[in-house]
């Protein structure tokens, strides 16, 4: 059982006696407690009249799925299988994450009916978002006292990463169009394969130019390559401490994210294969053998329920990590961070197992406001904060050095630079034949 505002505001008009016969305190107090009888016994009739809310049957109906940042409609059937109408207000108990905001719904259920309360979800964080109870608080006819019962009713709903990075996606497919059968590469590298002959124009490599077909077509010849296809890419993101960092509001992680399906979407789109693996101490996930829209699809699913451990991640576990995918030559792809020298001592004396055998990019996320920071010297504050940006950018700067003194590229960008930059990268190796 509730009390209602409504109650309460009816027993607080008790006090109006007291206010007019303030001068006969027996007569005063005798009609404050009459009313609160009256009060009383029109709250036990209300009570007496509202139907029980235990008489609710409820069926939940939900997307399995929805990505960050958009909304969805969550739709809650009640069916009234008691013997009297119901005035409800039904209380949703969502997740805060979940995005329900006013989840408190007023509605009338007739009995031996059926009604639809709907209630609009907005997601604020990757994962998977519950719900388990469902409160309804069922009022008389003078609104005073109320009947209140917390009722199952589960539901789930995963909430997928938002992907706002394939916006990219469609200049970086044109440019690997134009880098595969439209504009040949010229120049043979380590990853391409020979494609046609066509005739010699001004400007060509001269040693392309295929003598044999020259003595027998009677004309200068060049031979033209493209990159092979079916090359390894794999997606390594590091699931640590550092990854929980939010950097322009969004944390490394789904930055890292971000990046991944981005690369992936455009590999796959190349005809390469596709592996990613978020790791630790353990793996938190892993997406092997899939290609097309498959790949993308478990990607996502499998990253939603991927969240930041406050651990230090197991560098030395990683060449094994990758091993257990291929034990061909491939593009391995670290999406770590970098921002201090003495963290990523781990992490550079494992690249050289890496480069050995494989081609390396380590990718990482930089603060913006590091930079911004950096031209700001209008007072004294600022200077030292502008002195600490610049020594965290020469640490950056300085790992990055010994990454490449290792062997292995290095892309760093802000977060919403990352994901195209690491795609520009691939093409860059794509064309250059490094895969």
């Amino acid at each position: 059982m509730t009390l209602t505002g409504r109650f309460v505001a009816l027993v607080a008009l008790g006090v109006v006696p007291i206010v007019l016969l303030g001068r006969t305190p027996g007569t005063a107090a005798a009609v404050l407690g009459l009313w609160l009888l009256t009060v009383l016994a029109l709250g036990i009739l209300d009570l007496s009249l509202a139907g029980s809310p235990r008489a609710i049957g409820l069926a939940r109906n939900l997307p399995a799925r929805v990505r960050l940042g958009e909304s969805v409609t969550s739709d809650l059937y009640l069916s009234n299988t008691g013997t009297r109408d119901l005035r409800l207000v039904l209380r949703d108990a969502w997740q805060p994450s979940a995005g329900a905001g006013n989840n408190r719904t007023p509605l009338t259920v007739p009995r031996g009916e059926r009604r639809l309360a709907s209630l609009t979800l907005t997601p604020i964080r990757r994962g998977e978002r519950r719900v388990e109870q469902v409160t309804v608080r069922s009022s008389g006819p003078l609104g005073l006292w109320a009947r209140q019962a917390t009722l199952l009713a589960p539901g789930r709903i995963r909430v997928l990463p938002p992907f706002n990075a394939r916006k990219h996606l469609p200049s970086r497919i044109t440019r690997l169009k134009e880098l595969d059968g439209r504009t040949s590469l010229l120049v043979r590298g380590q990853g391409t394969e020979f494609d046609s002959l066509r005739e010699y124009v001004r400007g060509d490599d001269v040693r392309s130019i295929d003598w044999r077909a020259t003595a027998r077509r009677g004309d200068t010849m060049v031979r033209t390559w493209r990159p092979e296809r079916d090359r390894r890419v794999v997606i390594v993101v590091d699931s640590g401490r550092t990854s929980a960092a939010r950097v322009d509001d969004e944390p490394r992680l789904d930055t890292a994210f971000e990046a991944s399906l981005l690369l992936a979407a455009l590999a796959s789109k190349a005809g390469d294969r596709v592996d990613f693996i978020a790791y630790d101490r353990r793996t938190r996930g892993r997406v092997q053998g899939a290609q097309g829209a498959e790949l993308l699809s478990r990607m996502v699913d499998t990253m939603a329920m991927i969240e930041p451990e406050l651990i230090e991640t197991d560098w030395s576990s990683v060449p094994g990590q990758v091993r257990q995918v291929t034990t061909q030559r491939a593009l391995v792809v670290l999406i770590t961070s970098i921002d201090a020298a003495g963290a990523s001592s781990a992490l550079l004396s494992m690249l050289p197992q890496l480069t050995r055998h494989h081609t390396v990019v380590v990718a990482s996320v930089t603060d913006p406001t590091t930079l911004q920071a950096t031209r700001e010297r209008g007072n004294r504050e600022e200077i030292y904060r502008a002195a600490a940006a610049e020594r965290a950018l020469l640490d950056v700067a300085r790992v990055s050095a010994a990454i490449r003194q290792q062997g292995a590229d290095v892309v760093t960008g802000a977060p919403a630079d990352l994901p195209p930059d690491l795609a520009d990268r691939y093409i860059a190796l794509k064309s250059a034949g490094r895969l």
